[in-house]
């Protein structure tokens, strides 16, 4: 279940990437594509509300920000979907989906948990289980020198 999971989640932070490179139109219009010279943050930090609004706001359209963003969504979707760097990815994964959270405060479906919570969780439990080692590269990414001596990157 845990392996079946890590692939659905890698594929969530996948399709977002693919879909604001190239404008899918799953959300983003071919016309906002980031190929197109859009940015990507634009539309989500342009809208922040809440207490931290006006720094995600101050954020939007930033090429760096674009950069790191857009290098998270691959980074994090191809280390789940692969099974390795499974720490490196909940972890980025987490502060990711912490931001995104604090971009719409309060949420607006449920006053305490929307999907960047449950996405961060789950993603941390997907490191802690191991969810790499079955369907995936976990094991031989773990026997590798790299890993060995830098171990949090299993």
């Amino acid at each position: 279940m845990w392996a079946a999971t890590r692939i659905c989640l890698g594929l969530v932070y996948l399709w977002a990437f693919f879909d604001k490179t190239f404008g899918a139109g799953f959300p983003t219009p071919p016309k906002y594509a980031w190929l197109t010279g859009n940015s990507p943050t634009l539309e989500f930090l342009s809208g922040a509300r809440g207490p931290l609004s006006h720094l995600f706001r101050s954020l939007a359209e930033n090429r760096l920000v674009d950069l790191v963003f857009m290098a998270g969504l691959f980074g994090i979707g191809a280390a789940l979907l692969l099974g390795i760097g499974m720490r490196v990815a909940a972890a980025a994964g987490a502060v990711m989906m912490a931001l995104l959270y604090l971009t719409a405060l309060p949420p607006r479906v449920n006053p305490l948990i929307d999907e960047h919570v449950v996405y961060a969780l789950v993603g941390v439990g997907l490191a802690a289980a191991n969810a790499g080692d079955v369907w995936g590269l976990g094991r031989p990414w773990a026997a590798t020198r790299l890993v060995g001596r830098l171990p949090w990157l299993r």
